[in-house]
This record gives structure tokens, sequence and C-alpha cells, in this order.
């Protein structure tokens, strides 16, 4: 026992179990989340591509800025993200240390503990068992110092037991935060590398706008423009629509795939029980039979027979179990859209500078939703829950993002500074989307918004409240 309690009170924590240059858990997740990503995204750039291949070849002057303003894009929302995960590590590390404290206090107690038992059990002339039994004294005595020598042991094994519970608890809780150090290290280097990035993409973005201003006024003029742009647009909505159907109906079917799965399951599972308990019954019966036939005959009940073991069935692989790769499906049911009509709230605080219906510069073609003047990064929210069916730059509309609704029903943000969600993210009403900008040749900052139905734009003005 001595020997036992000096290994408990002694038992060294080893060094930090991550080893230089371990992958952190947080850039497993970020691997895994991008993997996840990579089918949907390889299809919608086979959709951009083909919307492409449809349009002349006609040079368009702020495809300049393509590159550059995605760029900027990609970086606020990397330092976005940087910034949120920095803090939730810092709240994590915090946590840890508040454990590590408890732990210790608990450990420093429980050595205390252990110590006085040591001494108690010195003091009381450490008699073991068997000299206890050759004592020669009172038989009550005796039985009754064995019984506190049991209770003694029992009480020092299990102190021993959770100390070194709580010793391994510590040790832990060290690799722990030596994963969310390494983790901000990581997320600091990040910042530097995304911060530096967006620094030369402005940089570039703002020389290429002094030599195209004059170019993109005139270009954004141009009816055809305008008309190519819609068009575009169109096309955009046409393909999507078709893709989350596609989406929508592959995720229907898995469902009931999983649903039959589990009903066989049961069925099976229930099927097995039954026939466990007719085979039961009918031992039962049988044994009842033999008995009778044993006490007719003057003999003794025959011994009832063993219990057949239960066959074993091979584990069916969970199909559940897989996470499914990011997708389209819609995050929101039919119908829920529409039963929100004139209760949406505005995608952003501005000032309305065009109108569904109205004639651009005069005499243009119409608009097909609104433009609402903001400044630079101003916070874009999603006017109700779904799902982002596309994130990024689109000739004409610069830095584009578009969500599902369900139903059939699209909102469409356009002329961003920055994108914060990815495709297939789930929204929630009023989550903040995107940040308004001029991107795309936009004149002015802030947000060209739409709604679709069908693939056909629609007023929103008695849809939301502006």
């Amino acid at each position: 026992m001595c020997g036992l309690l000096a290994a408990a009170l002694t038992l060294p924590l080893a060094g930090s179990a991550l080893a230089a240059g371990k992958p952190t858990e947080r850039s497993r997740q970020k691997a895994a989340a991008e993997a996840k990503r990579a089918g949907i995204q390889k299809q919608l750039s086979v959709l951009k591509k083909e919307i492409s291949r449809t349009e002349d070849e006609k040079e368009d002057v702020a495809d300049d800025l393509a590159e550059s303003e995605a760029a900027i894009s990609n970086a606020n929302r990397a330092l976005r993200d940087l910034a949120t995960e920095q803090h939730e590590t810092n709240t994590r590390l915090a946590d840890l240390a508040t454990e590590h404290g408890r732990l210790e206090q608990t450990i420093v107690s429980q050595k205390k503990q252990l110590s006085a038992l040591l001494r108690e059990h010195y003091v009381a002339g450490n008699e073991d068992r068997i000299k206890l039994l050759l004592s020669g004294d009172n038989p009550n005595r005796i039985n009754r110092d064995l019984q506190m020598m049991a209770y003694v042991s029992q009480a020092q094994a299990r102190l021993i037991d959770s100390l070194n519970a709580n010793l391994a608890q510590v040790q832990e809780n060290r690799d722990k935060v030596e994963n969310a150090k390494t983790e901000l290290e990581e997320i600091a280097q990040e910042q530097r590398d995304q911060k530096s990035v967006l620094e030369k993409e402005k940089a570039k973005r703002a020389a290429l706008l002094s030599n195209l201003s004059s170019k993109l006024v005139a270009q954004r003029k141009q009816a055809d423009t305008l008309q190519r742009d819609e068009q575009r647009m169109s096309g955009l909505v046409d393909k999507l629509t078709v893709l989350i159907r596609q989406q929508a109906e592959a995720e229907r079917k898995r469902q009931e795939a999983l649903a039959a799965a589990r009903a066989k399951a049961a069925a099976e599972a229930k099927a097995r029980a039954e026939a466990r308990a007719a085979a039961k019954a009918e031992r039962e019966r049988e044994r009842e039979r033999l008995a009778r036939e044993a006490k007719k005959a003057g003999k003794p009940a025959p011994k009832p027979l063993p219990e057949p073991e239960e066959p074993k069935v091979a584990e069916q692989p969970k199909a559940e179990e897989r996470t499914p790769d990011i997708s389209l499906a819609p995050a929101a049911p039919a119908g829920a859209f529409a039963k929100m009509k004139g209760r949406l709230s505005s995608p952003l605080s501005g000032t309305i500078a065009a109108r569904f219906g109205a004639k651009r510069g005069g005499d243009g073609p119409s608009w097909k939703g609104m433009f609402i003047k903001a400044p630079e990064g101003t916070e874009v929210r999603a006017v109700a829950v779904g799902r982002v069916v596309h994130s990024g730059w689109m000739r004409g509309f610069g830095n584009l993002i578009i969500v599902d609704h369900g139903g059939d029903y699209l909102s469409i943000y356009a002329n961003n500074q920055t994108l914060l969600k990815r495709v297939g993210d789930a929204v929630r009403a009023g989550e903040p989307i995107a940040s308004a900008g001029n991107t795309g040749g936009n004149e002015e900052s802030g947000l060209y918004f739409e709604l679709r139905h069908l693939g056909k734009a629609f007023d929103p003005s008695s849809w939301i409240n502006f």
C-alpha cells in the first residue's frame, strides 16, 4: 500500500503531447470543411462556365477589377472569421485555466488526505492481517480490527484511483491548452497574411479604378451592357434553380432511404425479439411437460436446459452516421417565405436610390430590383432564413451573394465589398451575410437587391419594410 501511495504522490506529469509541427484540431477541421465544399464548388464552376459560353466575347471594363475585388472580399471574410475564431479560442483558454485551477485544488486536498491516512496507518503500528490473526487476542476484537483495516484499505485505494484520474485530467488539460495556444499562433499568422493580401489588393484596385474610371461610367450607361447584365443574372438564376431542385430531390431520396433503413432494422429487431420470446415459451412448456412425466414416474424433475446463446447479427453500416457534403438543398420549407410577405426586414440601412420598375438613366432598361445607397462596409443582412446558393464575383454585379428561401424564392445581394458567407451556408433572418460596397464597376457604394420567384424578378417594396 505504501508503495502504491508513494507512486500516486510522485506521479510525474508528462510534457506536452503536441509535437512540433503536429497539425492542430483547428487545421484538421478546416481541411475537412474545405473537402466537403469541394463538390458543390466544382458544380458551380461548371455552371458559370456554361453562362460565359452563351455570351459574346465583348470585353467588359469591370472584368479588370474582378480578381482584386474577389480577393478583397475573401481577405475581409477571412479576417472576420479569424477574429471570431480568436475570440472563441481565448474563451476556451480561459475555461481551461479555470478547470486547471479546480483540478489543482482537488489534487492538493487529495494528497493531504492520503498523507493523513498514511500517518494514521504508521501510528497504529502498521499491523498486518497475519500478525493480527496470530495475536491470540479476543476474536471479536480481531474481527472488528480486520474490518476496520479493510475499510481503511478500500478508502486508500479509492482515494488513490481518484487522485490518479485527476492527475491524468491535469495532463489532458495541459495538452488542450498547448493545442489552443498553437491554434492562436496559427490564427495570428493567418491574420498577418490576410492583412498583407488585403492591403496589396486594395492598392491594386485603387490603381485600376483610377485608370478605368471614365470607361466604367460610360459603359455602365450603355443599354446593351445593362441588357447583357440582366440576361447574365437570369441565366444564373435559371441554372441555380435547376441545381437546387436536383439537390433537394437527392436530399429527399437520401432521407427516404435512411427512413426505410431504420424501419427495416426496427422490423428485424422486433422479429428477432418475437422469435426469442416464442422459443423461450416453447422451452418452458417442454420443461413443464417433462416435470409432469417425471412426477408420474416418481423421478426427480430434470434440470432445466441451459438458455441457448443468442445468434450474433452482423452490424449493418449506419448510413445516417455519414455527414453529407455541402449541398444547395433548401434550409427552409416550401411556403415559409411566402407567408412572410410584408414582414421581411430591410437587407441594410440606407437610402433607396432606385426602385423596381424605374427606368435606368431616365430612358434605359427598367430596374429589376432596388439600389440602396449606404457607406462602404455597412452590414448586409439576409431578409429571411435560407441557404446560400451563390457567393462570388460576377460581371455586372461585382461580389454577389444569392440566398434560396425555398418554394423557388431567391433573394439577391450585389455590389458588395465583402461576402461573409460561403456556398452551402444556412443563414438566419437578419444575419449578416455581406458588407456594402461598389464592386463590379458601380459608381456609388451601397447594395443592389432583388427578389425572384420561379426565376422572375418582382417588386420587393410590398414584401419588405424599408
